[in-house]
């Protein structure tokens, strides 16, 4: 079979969606990834062909910006409205053409997009496969999912086209971080999250044991790649440090030095696969991205969640109505984000919340699995 995936041009968006790249490659099926040219590297590191498609996530979100007129401090607190005009107006804007050629080229069999991926279903239309969607995440609220499908409508409208249902929802967030209410969607086919894994490696780790009593906890400070601000996080380093032993990821483009003096128990590290990060960690302190989220909780990790835009405080949210970690929400500071550390680590709550939903996220189908039953489905 051919399966292609379409990514917003993100890490947090592209890599929750290589697990099940990974498991079509292995079944050996021919898998590629339509997104854009800064993500070869990774690819080629996983032997999937990348149709690098579209710009970078910066130009979209300059250009969108100047369609909507948001201001840079809007991303914060983002509207529908302007969420939309990136993901489902500019970035079909300027990546569709590109995208269709090819999608012409590859000739999939199925095309899976990953939750705010608006391009891979315009494809799909134009082709006539079958879509899945495949979230990361607490799905979205209403509020936002009614503008996105507006906007994108229109897109399709434009080339003669009908938005696809997806012929499935694939769903890596275990029930426990899902609203109140909340119903599985059509075609729902929960999908096991995975931490991100460097390639070749494949197995589960077992959860961390705690660290001993006397020993000062190891604590690790994430806020992925597009949040990970030294002026942001050095502030969090010198509340924690006091208690913890404190290891940093450093983002895309920081480096130790970026941060000052005096910063005797941290550890700095660059880009690391997620899952190798966890291992001896006692606390997770994040931003809230979903994928931090959910490979937190694959190890049963508990986490203070400190978002700062896009969907973490939905996340947040989650996390905290599940009492696996605690948000600390703006305009708090960095003494309470020390204090909720205190409190998460003082007792066994919220680890054990939190390795109860790890036991739901190990019931859940495999990747393999999934590729498996879609395969199957597909004939």
């Amino acid at each position: 079979m051919r399966i292609l995936f379409s990514s917003t041009p993100g890490y947090g968006h592209l890599l929750p969606q290589l697990p099940l790249a990974r498991a079509f490659r292995d079944r050996g099926d021919q898998v590629a990834v339509l997104t854009s040219e800064s993500f070869r590297p990774l690819l080629a590191a996983e032997d999937i062909p990348l149709f690098a498609v579209g710009p970078e996530a910066l130009e979209i979100l300059a250009e969108a910006t100047r369609r909507s007129g948001a201001s840079a401090a809007a991303a914060a607190e983002p509207t529908p409205a302007a969420v939309a005009e990136f993901f489902a107006g500019t970035r079909v804007d300027l990546t569709a053409d590109a995208a269709l050629d090819a999608g012409r080229e590859f000739r999939p069999d199925l095309i899976v997009g990953e939750a705010t991926d608006y391009v891979g279903p315009l494809v799909a239309a134009a082709l006539e496969v079958p879509f899945a969607k495949l979230a990361f995440g607490p799905q979205l609220p209403a509020e936002f999912i009614d503008v996105f499908d507006a906007v994108v409508e229109s897109r399709h409208k434009e080339r003669g086209l009908t938005v696809p249902p997806p012929a499935w929802y694939l769903d890596p967030c275990p029930e426990v971080l899902q609203g109140p209410g909340w119903e599985p969607p059509q075609g729902h086919l929960p999908l096991r999250p995975e931490a991100h894994q460097g390639p070749g490696v494949g197995s589960v780790p077992a959860p961390a044991a705690p660290t001993a009593d006397g020993a000062r906890p190891r604590v690790l400070l994430s806020f992925g790649t597009s949040y990970a601000e030294p002026a942001v996080l050095r502030p969090l380093i010198d509340a924690l440090t006091p208690t913890a032993d404190v290891v940093v990821t450093l983002g895309l483009t920081a480096t130790a030095a970026d941060y000052g003096d005096g910063l005797d128990r941290v550890e700095f590290v660059g880009f690391t696969p997620f899952d190798e990060l966890l291992d001896g960690i006692d606390l997770v302190v994040t931003h809230g991205g979903a994928g931090t989220v959910l490979g937190t909780l694959v190890r049963g990790l508990p986490m203070v969640v400190v978002p700062q835009g896009a969907d973490q405080f939905l996340n947040a949210a989650a996390v905290a109505g599940a009492r696996a970690g605690i948000a600390v929400l703006p305009p708090a500071g960095p003494e309470a984000v020390a204090e909720a550390m205190t409190e998460v680590l003082g007792g066994s709550e919220y680890r054990d919340n939190a390795a109860r939903a790890a036991g739901q996220v190990a019931a859940m189908a495999s990747p393999s699995e999934v590729a498996e039953r879609l395969a199957a489905a597909l004939g």
